[in-house]
């Protein structure tokens, strides 16, 4: 076994992004497709440590520590973007979207227990392949995983943890080339700005009329600036977020961070006694989004999934076939047929089968070719982060204890 420290897992992360990147540069096709840089540099990682390990009897041991402090800083940058004006403009999108999250929630696992028990396995064993996996990712793998050992299901935890590996896969691979094809399909380029128009942070500035622009002086660096507020922000949204463990309930330790970042984002704004740098803020989470699914790619072990029973493999091919049709023919036309629809259509890829920063990572790649969609940026983070896994957890529950 080869150890990888804190340090060295960073370096590989980075070395698989500057190759992800150089092979979008190298190859249109990966462009065209919407294909994240850190997906295609993870993926060539993930397959030579399946190579050493088939062949080799290597296999690589990474240190995941710094990953959740990359998380954690990249869901503070989203809620510093979700300012009081702008979010007030989306309220029935929001509804839209989080009745269709439940909607899906509740069709991956009467699929997946569906496919279970047609093959003779007992309705526990198929929630092994449902919401736990694909909605939840591996968060929510690990944590109900151990509670379906405990209910008779020999080797849960593998088995969520495994179908959780292929969501993430899988969300990010579908994502992007299905928003590319109901973009050009419908030629939604041609409705909205051309797509040299603003970044995303100064299309949510632009939203806002009244935000004045603040003096800097020549001692002030935005990019300190921006850092400080972003680890003040972390530092008192993580006891936030403990506050919100004690309710008995299950959050993600991000969520603290965002609601303070957005305390932070709109006093700043309604008060002007706050200079929060936009820019330099979206720069640093987008650095910190990279080199999250950089490792969490680069630390995918291949062969748990090649050593998967048939029945799980068929209920992780049923889910994929069930979010390609739902997201296609459903979440477009729900969310409105737009342009808007279409990135938020590969971000609902993202985090229906992985994780809300591959849903971020997936629309990243749609508006790095076409042009920002602010609505999807505010949409999903909300209902991905704060309100997926929530519903998610209530459901799974529920499941659990009818079947």
């Amino acid at each position: 076994m080869l150890t990888l420290n804190i340090y060295q897992t960073l370096a590989v992360a980075v070395v698989a992004l500057w190759t992800g990147s150089l092979l979008r540069h190298k190859l249109p096709i990966l462009v065209h497709f919407c294909i994240p840089a850190p997906v295609i540099g993870g993926l060539l990682f993930a397959l030579l440590s399946l190579c050493c390990h088939l062949f080799g009897g290597l296999t690589f041991k990474i240190d995941y520590s710094i990953e959740e402090v990359c998380m954690v800083f990249f869901f503070t940058s989203v809620g510093f973007q979700a300012n009081i004006k702008t979010l007030r403009k989306g309220g029935r999108p929001l509804i839209a979207l989080l009745t269709l999250i439940t909607v899906v929630i509740v069709i991956q696992n009467l699929a997946s227990i569906g496919v279970a028990n047609v093959m003779g396995l007992n309705s526990l064993t198929g929630m092994t392949a449902g919401s736990i996996p694909m909605v939840g990712g591996h968060g929510t793998a690990g944590a109900f995983g151990p509670v379906l050992e405990k209910m008779g299901v020999n080797g849960a935890t593998t088995l969520t943890t495994a179908a959780a590996t292929f969501g993430l896969i899988a969300g990010s691979l579908i994502g992007g080339p299905i928003s590319e094809r109901l973009i050009e399909r419908n030629h939604l380029v041609h409705h909205n700005i051309d797509q040299t128009g603003p970044s995303f942070h100064e299309a949510i500035d632009e939203s806002d009329d009244e935000q004045e622009e603040v003096e800097k002086t020549k001692h002030d660096s935005p990019y300190m600036v921006a850092v400080f507020l972003m680890i003040i922000a972390v530092g008192i949204g993580t006891m936030v977020s403990y506050a919100l463990s004690l309710t008995g309930m299950t959050f993600p330790i991000y969520i603290g961070t965002m609601i303070v970042a957005a305390i932070i984002r709109n006093y700043g704004e309604l008060s002007n006694k706050i200079s929060i740098p936009m820019a330099e803020i979206d720069d640093f989470g987008g650095i910190c989004l990279s080199l999250f699914l950089g490792m969490a790619m680069v630390s995918l072990r291949l062969w748990e999934l090649a050593e998967l029973a048939l029945p799980l493999v068929a209920m992780l091919a049923i889910q994929l076939v069930i979010m390609i049709l739902y997201a296609y023919f459903v979440v477009f036309r729900v969310m409105g047929r737009d342009y808007d629809a279409a990135v938020i259509t590969s971000g609902f890829c993202g985090f229906g089968m992985g994780a809300t920063p591959n849903a971020m990572a997936n629309m990243q790649a749609v508006c790095d070719k076409f042009r920002p969609s602010v609505k999807a940026y505010l949409l999903i983070p909300i209902v991905g982060s704060m309100f997926a896994d929530f519903i998610n957890s209530m459901i799974i529950t529920f499941f659990i204890n009818v079947v």
